[in-house]
């Protein structure tokens, strides 16, 4: 596999995952940018929201992908899927990865909510 197929199936993981996905897969400490908040968190603390069976029905579409250097890349995807409560969610998202001695971990992540079509 590429690696932008490999950090696809990373992405696909934190989204449909739990804890244990960003324990595994996040590093020490995270960028993380919704339109409501920004903040450097650590990797235990991002855990604690990724409750699992939160999304469903989810589909992922690449868009962009650059690999920055030897040990950084960066995907870019539109994502839709529903949320556990039934409501429908879609975004645009950028995640830049870092190589570790353990694999490649998240280190920046970027959602922009999509908003839904009127009509």
């Amino acid at each position: 596999m590429s690696l932008e197929t490999d950090l696809l199936a990373l992405e696909e993981l934190f989204w449909t995952g739990g804890p244990e996905s960003y324990e595994q897969h996040a590093d020490e400490t995270c960028l993380v940018v919704f339109a409501g908040m920004a903040a450097v968190m650590a990797r235990e603390a991002i855990a604690k929201t990724a409750e699992k069976g939160r999304w469903k029905d989810v589909k992922l579409t690449p868009t962009g992908f650059v690999r920055l250097a030897d040990t950084v890349a960066v995907t870019a995807y539109d994502a839709e899927a529903t949320r556990k409560d039934g409501a429908a969610h879609r975004a645009r998202v950028s995640s830049t990865y870092v190589k570790r001695d353990d694999g490649w971990k998240l280190a920046a992540h970027q959602q922009t909510e999509i908003p839904a079509e009127k009509g």
